[in-house]
């Protein structure tokens, strides 16, 4: 009998019998078929236990991708069984839908997938199960006839109608009922046992799957990849042979790579000199050196060893990918070689920036990070660079990210105005241009296409060594957590671009990119563009203070007329406030007078063009959508002349955003005034902008800095009007309006502060789950009633991992994770390894798919109150308090019928009892009570926006105020040695690099410079201990030639030398030019001086003293002083 004749006598299975029998029956014929009927008796299976159980539910769609990733049905297979379906269907859609050649191996592992779910049916819902295994011996080896082209057609081996096939649901149907109660005394009685997939045959076959995935071919007279390929001569030893796992050929027949395949188990690396071995095998026979791969199903390895070291990476690469590594290896030119196109760039600073990325690139590393104030050209760099790296043979394909799609669209036009001969594709707008050497997309965008486009062959497009060079726009926003998968997943270069690196402790702009704290690959900073080479204009702040703005509202302090009028804005809420903060105005409370103030201010002393006439282009950064629209209206009240354009808000909800910004970017259009929230904060280019208000408080340093930038670039050719200079041509200055002490708070908190990482709620609500799973390991919680919460947070967990879709790169990256987690046994005791390994790997992946996010608050909410009950921390008092008010707001609503069910649950909330007990598992009910009533009282403590009109004062003005230079991108002993190398024509540096002895002001000055303009007495220490100001200067200038020969000059003629003796002089010459001077003369007799003949026996004793005073001489003279 074959493995699945079984299901002939089982006619409850009618559905999916026919299917899978003719599956296996096939295989022999045709793998490729057999693939084709086992996706079918799949999808034929799955829709028997749809019909036959009503637990499980339907989804919005019937296909079969829909049908499997139902929840309900996902979590009622075992977890190893439901992650290999994903493969079935993906082997059988190849077979179906594009020309891949199936192998026999593959077809196989369809059968065994099939045979194993089928098992499991069996299991839950048959009549007479039996514990079943698969047999690759009881396959049928008879060849049949079949119709190859009828089977791909209707992507069946059967003839049966969907009349048919709806008919025999329907029987299933009527069954429901007793194959849903009978399934879970089966489930107790019986036992099913999943095939363990991580056997190493197995794992093979998930490679041969992912090499296919690339579009390589396995087997037949195409095929370009050899398993266990023959070498000969192994390490050297004639004779001896080896099988290497796999070589993956090109098309001129010489091997591309080799993989080199672990055990799941076994560090990868274990196989790295197994594979240099085969590699030098392969070239000794084909005359090319093939890259090699070593591979553990979970990480895999890549190393070019003729190119550079080895690195992680996230896949196997394509044909394509793997040759132009290769023809890179001959084609790549010094890069200092390859001239910077004027026509791009034209600037020195832009040109500097090119050359050190360049360099550290022809060093190894592979992360290179600009730092560039903004206005001075980041993306002209970026294209220029990508120019000069595309003619040096270094990159083919690049990939340029931002986190907007106004920024991508901003970058595309600019790249295709610097390289109209270069292809482009802005990925979120055309997806036909997909091929493209530059693609721009945002972050979302760029990851979704990883998982979905594919070429005509059905191959992924975007394959991990596709983009040879990946440019991050600024870099500090989206690349340190939920996107870092993008750069996990592709093996390329990474520039990053950014005026405002961070430098906080969990997103650190720096450690991202591998770079030195404090020290990019080149900076270019705000103050340099505006001051030396003024291709940035200044700043001009107007900082103004209000009573509202500064102490908010007070009601006694109000006059008796604002008093009226405040009582009367509140009178619907029933109370008037005695006092509003400051924080709450423009929030939910606007004063009409105090945005009056703000505008005619503006209107006023605000930069004009067209003689003076019109506002220039201003940017007013509001708090809210509201705040945004009120400023809005109110302007349209006080210039109502104007008729609605001049002042637009721009939000991202509105659709029209996009054409805002355009109309705004035009000198001749309107809007003048752009009410912005968020959404002008960055990246945005106006150069004509010539007004910035900050009426909103920044604390973050990084953002703060990218708002000012809004207004620092030229405009040279617009004639413009203010009250310091009046009327001029070119833009001088923009103008700052702060009203909300922003530029008073930077001056003493010069770091700001960032906040935090946000995490989805479906990662915080996992995450405590852990910690709760965690807390009831220890003995306080050892009864039964604890543990028994505790298996089912675990049990929830491991469903949540198992719902990963393993086919989205960003789960595939941590498949060594997810596969580790997906099982409960892996919770039996959780350490704090475990934890960080769940906390860093698994919880950024969970979706939760519950569909009622104020329910999943609620969870969030609750599981942090029972793990502050547990970890009896100060907060549980007030999270107690919310709680209390949440219960008595529903408790106002006991007209909803869910919620006067539960009346009874809600009151204890509000009683002594329910506190004193405290009890986890009494909270854990009430979060299950009432989740589903959130969603009734969410608007309990939403405020209606309140409209005020009381007279507000400025108490407080000043103007003209700067800032210190927002970042220091230099350590102390760079800067010492800038400024040593930029100033040698100053006397002090001068005297030390010609040997002239230092005066006792020359000596007083290095010391201001050294402990004082460049840092401080403690960065001196720190960095150069005791070394004299005078020896490190040397040490750095280095000693002129002419000084060296001519301090020497009188030893050389006195002492009569011959040509051996006036060498070694000179090789001592040679050390003092290059190193300022010898630390010790005892140094004569040690290498390089002592050969080919030590000083002694060249010199006598009388002239090696001499010569050792003239070297001490040369060392005092840049210590001591004189005069």
């Amino acid at each position: 009998m074959s493995n699945f004749g079984f299901l002939k006598d089982k006619k409850e299975y009618a559905l999916f019998a026919a299917a899978a029998i003719e599956a296996e029956k096939v295989f022999a014929t045709a793998p490729a078929m057999c693939a084709v009927g086992s996706r079918k008796a799949l999808e034929l299976g799955v829709k028997w236990v749809y019909s036959a159980d009503f637990s499980i539910r339907m989804p919005y769609k019937d296909n079969l991708q829909s049908l499997i990733h139902e929840p309900s049905f996902r979590f009622a297979l075992d977890s190893n069984t439901w992650a290999k379906l994903p493969t079935l269907i993906k082997v059988g859609n190849n077979a179906v839908h594009s020309e891949k050649f199936i192998s026999a191996g593959e077809a196989l592992l369809t059968l065994e997938i099939l045979f194993e779910f089928i098992q499991w049916i069996d299991y839950c819902y048959g009549s007479a199960y039996e514990e079943r295994h698969f047999d690759e011996k009881l396959i049928p080896k008879e060849k049949v006839i079949i119709d190859t082209k009828k089977i791909k057609e209707q992507e069946s081996l059967l003839g049966e109608k969907d009349a048919e096939i709806e008919k025999l649901r329907k029987q299933i149907e009527e069954l429901s009922a007793t194959y849903t109660k009978t399934k879970e005394q089966n489930k107790v009685e019986r036992t099913f046992e999943p095939e363990d997939i991580t056997e190493f045959t197995t794992r093979k076959r998930y490679i041969d799957i992912d090499l296919k995935d690339l579009g390589w071919t396995i087997e037949g007279v195409e095929a370009d990849v050899w398993q266990e390929y023959p070498v000969e001569d192994m390490a050297g030893v004639v004779g001896q042979k080896g099988y290497a796992d796999y070589v993956l050929f090109g098309k001129d027949g010489l091997p591309l790579a080799l993989i080199e395949a672990k055990r799941s188990s076994k560090d990868p690396n274990v196989g790295r000199k197994q594979a240099v071995l085969y590699a030098d095998c392969l070239e000794k026979k084909f005359g090319r050196r093939p890259i090699m791969f070593t591979s553990n199903g979970f990480e895999t390895y890549f190393w070019d060893d003729k190119t550079g070291p080895q690195r992680r990476v996230s896949g196997f690469f394509s044909k394509e990918d793997l040759q132009k590594l290769i023809n890179r290896r001959e084609e790549r030119k010094k890069l200092d070689k390859i001239v910077i196109n004027d026509k791009i760039t034209d600037r020195y600073y832009q040109k500097e920036a090119i050359r050190a990325v360049c360099d550290h690139i022809e060093q190894g590393f592979r992360s290179s990070l600009l730092v560039m104030a903004t206005g001075t050209g980041k993306t002209r760099t970026a294209s220029s660079l990508a120019d000069v790296l595309s003619r040096g043979g270094y990159v083919t394909n690049i990939l340029f990210l931002a986190d907007r799609t106004a920024l991508v669209k901003q970058a595309k036009d600019d790249f295709k105005n610097y390289l109209p001969h270069m292809s482009l594709c802005n990925l979120c707008s055309n997806k036909d241009e997909r091929n493209a050497r530059i693609v721009f997309s945002t972050y979302p965008t760029m990851l979704n296409a990883i998982d979905n486009c594919k070429t005509k062959e059905g191959v992924s497009l975007f394959t991990p060594a596709h983009f040879d060079l990946i440019i991050i726009d600024e870099s500090h926003r989206s690349i340190f957590n939920k996107y870092r998968a993008i750069f996990e997943y592709f093996d390329a270069l990474t520039v990053g671009l950014t005026a405002t690196p961070k430098t906080d402790v969990d997103r650190n702009t720096y450690d991202f990119f591998e770079m030195e704290h404090g020290v990019p690959t080149y900076a270019y900073d705000y103050e340099t563009a505006v001051e030396k080479d003024n291709v940035l204009v200044p700043y001009y702040t107007y900082e103004v203070k209000t009573k509202f703005m500064e102490e908010g509202i007070t009601y006694a302090q109000l006059s008796q007329e604002d008093k009226e009028r405040f009582e009367d804005d509140f009178a619907e809420d029933d109370y008037v406030p005695e006092f509003i903060p400051s924080e709450k105005l423009n929030k939910f409370v606007f004063n009409a007078d105090t945005v009056d103030e703000v505008l005619q201010d503006l209107m006023e002393r605000g930069i004009k063009v067209s003689g003076g006439d019109k506002l220039g282009k201003t940017i007013i950064f509001a708090q809210n959508k509201k705040h945004a629209e009120f400023i809005v209206e109110r302007f349209n009240k006080l210039y109502p002349y104007y008729n609605g354009g001049f002042a637009q808000r721009v939000i991202c909800d509105d659709s029209h955003a996009q054409t805002i910004i355009d109309d705004f970017k035009n000198p001749d259009k309107d809007p003048r005034i752009a009410v912005s929230v968020d959404m002008m904060d960055t990246g945005i280019d106006v150069p004509e902008c010539v007004n910035l208000v900050f009426f909103k408080k920044v604390r973050s340093k990084t953002k703060f800095w990218q708002m000012i930038g809004r207004g620092t670039r030229l405009a040279p050719n617009i004639l413009f009007t203010d009250k310091i200079d009046g009327e001029y041509s070119g833009k001088r200055r923009f103008l700052i309006f702060d009203y909300c002490g922003n530029f008073e708070y930077f001056k003493v908190h010069a770091n700001g502060y960032e906040g935090k990482e946000t995490k989805s709620l479906s990662e915080n609500i996992f995450n405590k789950k852990i910690e709760l799973i965690t807390a009831m390991q220890k003995s306080t919680y050892v009864e039964d009633k604890y543990q028994e919460w505790r298996v089912a947070l675990i049990e929830e967990c491991c469903r949540s991992i198992a719902q990963l879709d393993k086919n989205l790169v960003s789960v595939k990256l941590k498949l060594k994770y997810v596969e580790k987690y997906n099982k409960t046994s892996a919770f039996t005791c959780i350490s704090d390894g475990d934890k960080l390994e769940l906390s860093t790997h698994i919880a950024p992946l969970i979706v939760l798919k519950d569909g009622d996010e104020y329910a999943k608050r609620f969870d969030n909410f609750m599981y942090g109150l029972i793990l502050a009950d547990i970890n009896s921390k100060t907060e549980f008092g007030s999270i107690k308090n919310v709680l209390c008010e949440t219960a008595l707001a529903l408790e106002s609503r006991i007209s909803i019928p869910q919620v006067k069910d539960k009346l009874e649950e809600i009151k204890k909330i509000n009683t002594d009892k329910y506190w004193e007990e405290k009890d986890i598992l009494s909270f854990e009910h009430s979060r299950r009570s009432l989740r589903d009533l959130i969603k009734f009282v969410v608007d309990n403590d939403a405020k209606s926006s309140i409209i005020t009109n009381l007279k507000d004062v400025v108490i407080e003005e000043k103007e003209g105020a700067t800032l210190g230079a927002a970042y220091n991108f230099e350590d102390y002993r760079k800067k010492v040695n800038r400024y040593v190398e930029d100033n040698k024509d100053a006397l002090p540096i001068y005297k030390l690099t010609h040997n002239i002895a230092l005066s006792k002001g020359d000596y007083e000055e290095l010391e201001r410079v050294l402990t004082k303009e460049l840092g401080s007495s403690e960065d001196y220490k720190r960095e150069y201990k005791d070394t004299p100001f005078g020896l490190l200067v040397r040490k750095i200038a280095k000693l002129e030639h002419e000084a060296a020969m001519e301090a020497f000059s009188e030893f050389i003629n006195n002492e009569s030398l011959n040509q051996r003796q006036i060498a070694f002089v000179n090789k001592v010459i040679n050390h003092i030019e290059q190193n300022g001077y010898m630390e010790d003369v005892t140094d004569l007799q040690k290498p390089p001086f002592d050969k080919p003949v030590s000083v002694t026996k060249l010199f006598d004793a009388k002239t090696v003293r001499t010569l050792m005073a003239k070297i001490e001489n040369i060392k005092e003279n840049a210590v001591k002083t004189v005069g």
